[in-house]
Protein backbone atom coordinates (compact mmCIF):
# COMPACT_ATOMS: atom_id res chain seq x y z
CA UNK A 1 0.00 0.00 0.00
CA UNK A 2 3.21 2.48 0.99
CA UNK A 3 4.29 1.94 -2.44
CA UNK A 4 1.19 2.60 -4.61
CA UNK A 5 0.96 5.92 -2.35
CA UNK A 6 4.76 6.70 -3.72
CA UNK A 7 3.71 5.78 -7.49
CA UNK A 8 0.45 7.88 -7.28
CA UNK A 9 2.36 10.51 -6.00
CA UNK A 10 5.08 10.44 -8.70
CA UNK A 11 2.68 10.32 -11.48
CA UNK A 12 0.62 13.23 -9.96
CA UNK A 13 4.02 15.02 -9.88
CA UNK A 14 4.94 14.06 -13.24
CA UNK A 15 1.82 14.85 -14.44
CA UNK A 16 1.79 18.82 -12.73
CA UNK A 17 5.60 18.66 -14.30
CA UNK A 18 3.94 18.44 -18.09
CA UNK A 19 1.40 20.56 -17.43
CA UNK A 20 3.32 23.50 -16.12
CA UNK A 21 5.76 23.46 -19.51
CA UNK A 22 2.54 22.88 -21.45
CA UNK A 23 1.46 26.14 -19.86
CA UNK A 24 5.05 28.19 -20.63
CA UNK A 25 5.20 27.69 -23.70
CA UNK A 26 1.28 28.33 -24.79
CA UNK A 27 2.19 31.88 -22.78
CA UNK A 28 5.47 32.14 -24.74
CA UNK A 29 3.94 31.48 -28.07
CA UNK A 30 1.14 34.04 -28.54
CA UNK A 31 0.47 34.89 -31.11
CA UNK A 32 -1.46 38.14 -33.09
CA UNK A 33 -4.67 37.29 -34.42
CA UNK A 34 -6.88 38.96 -36.73
CA UNK A 35 -10.61 40.15 -34.54
CA UNK A 36 -12.31 38.61 -37.51
CA UNK A 37 -10.92 35.00 -36.57
CA UNK A 38 -12.40 35.72 -33.09
CA UNK A 39 -15.62 34.43 -31.20
CA UNK A 40 -15.53 37.21 -28.63
CA UNK A 41 -18.34 35.56 -27.10
CA UNK A 42 -16.11 32.41 -26.39
CA UNK A 43 -12.91 34.29 -26.77
CA UNK A 44 -11.43 31.52 -28.95
CA UNK A 45 -9.46 31.71 -32.17
CA UNK A 46 -11.30 30.12 -35.61
CA UNK A 47 -9.60 29.18 -38.79
CA UNK A 48 -12.57 30.99 -40.39
CA UNK A 49 -14.18 34.57 -40.22
CA UNK A 50 -16.57 35.12 -37.97
CA UNK A 51 -19.95 36.76 -38.17
CA UNK A 52 -19.63 40.01 -37.43
CA UNK A 53 -21.63 42.34 -35.37
CA UNK A 54 -21.89 45.79 -35.69
CA UNK A 55 -22.37 47.92 -32.53
CA UNK A 56 -22.05 51.33 -32.09
CA UNK A 57 -20.31 51.78 -35.16
CA UNK A 58 -17.59 49.13 -34.34
CA UNK A 59 -17.47 45.63 -35.41
CA UNK A 60 -17.47 42.57 -32.85
CA UNK A 61 -17.46 38.75 -33.94
CA UNK A 62 -19.10 35.88 -32.86
CA UNK A 63 -19.07 32.18 -33.92
CA UNK A 64 -22.65 31.59 -34.19
CA UNK A 65 -26.05 33.12 -34.00
CA UNK A 66 -26.67 33.40 -29.90
CA UNK A 67 -22.60 34.50 -29.76
CA UNK A 68 -23.92 37.23 -32.37
CA UNK A 69 -27.17 38.27 -30.17
CA UNK A 70 -24.97 38.16 -26.83
CA UNK A 71 -22.50 40.88 -28.85
CA UNK A 72 -25.36 42.75 -29.84
CA UNK A 73 -27.43 42.96 -26.32
CA UNK A 74 -24.74 42.20 -23.26
CA UNK A 75 -22.11 45.20 -23.17
CA UNK A 76 -19.97 43.03 -21.07
CA UNK A 77 -19.46 40.64 -23.51
CA UNK A 78 -17.73 43.33 -25.64
CA UNK A 79 -14.81 44.65 -23.53
CA UNK A 80 -12.22 42.63 -21.55
CA UNK A 81 -9.75 43.66 -18.79
CA UNK A 82 -5.75 44.01 -20.46
CA UNK A 83 -3.47 41.59 -18.41
CA UNK A 84 -0.83 44.20 -18.10
CA UNK A 85 -2.43 47.70 -17.31
CA UNK A 86 -5.73 46.26 -16.10
CA UNK A 87 -7.66 48.53 -18.28
CA UNK A 88 -10.98 47.40 -19.70
CA UNK A 89 -10.61 47.30 -23.54
CA UNK A 90 -13.08 47.15 -26.11
CA UNK A 91 -12.85 43.71 -28.19
CA UNK A 92 -13.34 45.59 -31.29
CA UNK A 93 -10.29 47.75 -31.22
CA UNK A 94 -8.20 45.57 -28.73
CA UNK A 95 -4.87 43.78 -30.06
CA UNK A 96 -5.94 40.06 -29.84
CA UNK A 97 -3.61 37.33 -29.08
CA UNK A 98 -4.00 33.63 -29.63
CA UNK A 99 -2.47 30.51 -27.30
CA UNK A 100 -1.89 27.61 -28.33
CA UNK A 101 -4.88 25.90 -27.18
CA UNK A 102 -6.88 28.39 -28.81
CA UNK A 103 -7.94 30.63 -26.63
CA UNK A 104 -7.10 34.79 -26.58
CA UNK A 105 -5.65 37.52 -24.46
CA UNK A 106 -7.18 41.14 -25.37
CA UNK A 107 -4.23 43.78 -24.83
CA UNK A 108 -5.00 47.67 -24.98
CA UNK A 109 -1.90 48.20 -27.01
CA UNK A 110 1.05 46.65 -28.79
CA UNK A 111 2.92 47.79 -25.56
CA UNK A 112 1.03 45.72 -23.40
CA UNK A 113 1.05 42.51 -25.66
CA UNK A 114 5.30 42.92 -26.07
CA UNK A 115 5.32 43.74 -22.22
CA UNK A 116 3.32 40.21 -21.43
CA UNK A 117 4.88 38.60 -23.90
CA UNK A 118 8.29 39.47 -21.98
CA UNK A 119 6.80 38.84 -18.23
CA UNK A 120 8.18 35.50 -16.18
CA UNK A 121 5.46 33.05 -16.51
CA UNK A 122 4.64 33.67 -12.61
CA UNK A 123 3.93 37.00 -12.73
CA UNK A 124 1.18 35.86 -15.95
CA UNK A 125 -2.29 36.36 -14.79
CA UNK A 126 -3.70 34.56 -17.76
Amino acid sequence: MKRLGSVLIALWLSGSLIMASRGASAAESLKIVPSDKVCMVTNMVFPKAQIPVTHNGKTYYGCCENCKKTLAEDPASRTAVDPVSGKSVDKASAVIAARDDGSVVYFESQKTFEAFKSKPKAEKSN
